[in-house]
């Protein structure tokens, strides 16, 4: 068992710094290398956060004595970085999406079964306590079978025209926008509590700005708000601004609907569900992430505060703090790194035992459920997701 594990991150934008200071928590990780796209911005990023070393670029990274990866680039880089790292002998820990589209995310997967390497997909929101919660109520709180779930992500990060990103191009993002950035997160935490796997999608996408306005500046994930409305370049764009989604399951009778929505004002990044069942029902929502609230036909409605005291024992271990002692987006990454990086030290991917986190192949599946929803939008019909 490893006493400490070395650990390098590939990107320093909105999400990198944020799973850098997730792995300092755990106490037996080091982060000693980080590498941008270029050396001077590396080296200041790298002096800014504490890293020991810096570099202008991830190959001369992957050469460093390291035990881990994490990808936290744009989702263009992730492939051949993932695939990189595999082939340099490392564990490999991405940001979601793990690539491009499914011919490469598929790559990876046959990749790290190769390797024999631990692979993640930091689908975090299956890390709140309360959405731990609510995986064990549904499975053991005899909720009965699952009629309906509705719910879904949305944000307002993007509402104005003046809001670019890279993640509006599909050149550097990907295809699925909306859907794919924060659509996979809702599809994700949706299967992980109810145990169902998606079988088939019915789609409608929009792009409710057509015409975007690029500053002539950098700009990173939802700092644009920040700029002035001057010195800008009109760009088309072709990529979803929400989307709204039917899904049927395999092997079971429920019906459920996701609606997603980057501009949709005055949701600044809000995840939520409600799941209706024979003998009750449950619904979360991370803007009120530590609460959980399950509703009755012939009894008060309960609203549990996140408290592990009062939690089901298989989900009380991802509530770090005391009741009262609030907990979110911070949390349940260093959750889901903690779980990542346990399994790692512990050697249990060696032992053979199957991860408790997403892993690569939960990077596929999303990114297959992405190509069925695009397939649907364009062709207006129910489309089978591919396996």
């Amino acid at each position: 068992m490893k006493e400490k594990i070395r650990v390098g991150v590939i990107g320093a934008g909105f999400i990198g710094p944020a799973h850098i200071e997730s792995l300092r928590r755990l106490g037996f990780v080091e982060v000693t290398a980080l590498a941008t796209s270029r050396a001077e911005s590396a080296e200041q990023k790298a002096k800014a956060l504490s890293i020991p070393k810096a570099f202008g670029n991830y190959e001369d990274l992957l050469k460093e004595d390291l035990d881990a990866v994490e990808i936290t680039s744009p989702n263009r880089c992730h492939f051949p970085q993932a695939k990189a790292a595999l082939e340099a002998g490392k564990h490999v820990i991405c940001d979601k999406p793990l690539a491009m589209d499914s011919r490469e995310t598929k790559t990876l997967v046959e990749l790290s079964e190769k390797t024999g390497l631990v692979t993640a997909v930091t689908f975090n929101h299956r890390f709140y306590p309360m959405v731990q919660q609510s995986k064990a109520v549904l499975d053991g709180d005899g909720l009965g079978p699952v009629y309906l779930i509705q719910g879904g992500f949305h944000q307002d990060w993007l509402l104005l025209d003046t809001d670019y990103n890279w993640r509006v191009d599909a050149k550097e993002g990907g295809a699925a926008r909306a859907i794919g950035d924060i659509g996979t997160h809702w599809l994700d935490t949706i299967q992980f509590i109810t145990g169902l796997e998606v079988d088939a999608v019915y789609a409608e996408l929009k792009t409710v700005i057509p015409v975007r306005k690029k500053a002539k500046v950098a700009v990173e994930t939802f700092a644009g708000k920040e700029l002035k409305p001057t010195d800008y370049d009109e760009v088309a764009i072709d990529t979803d601004d929400l989307g709204i989604v039917l899904l049927k399951f395999k092997g079971a009778d429920t019906k459920a609907v996701m609606t997603v929505s980057q501009v949709s004002a005055g949701r600044k990044c809000r995840l939520n569900y409600e799941i209706y069942c024979r003998n009750g029902s449950i619904s979360w929502d991370s803007e009120s992430p530590n609460q959980l609230w399950r509703g009755y036909r012939d009894k008060a409605n309960e609203n549990l505060i996140k408290d592990p005291a009062l939690m089901h024992p298989s989900a009380k271990q991802s509530a770090r703090y005391p009741g009262g002692h609030g907990e979110g987006f911070p949390d349940s990454h260093t959750h889901c790194a903690r779980t990542i990086y346990q399994y790692i030290k512990e050697e249990r991917y060696i032992k053979g035992e199957k991860p408790p986190f997403p892993t690569f192949k939960d990077g596929h599946t999303e990114q297959l459920l992405c190509d069925a929803i695009l397939e649907s939008n364009r062709k207006g019909k129910w489309i089978s997701v591919r396996t």
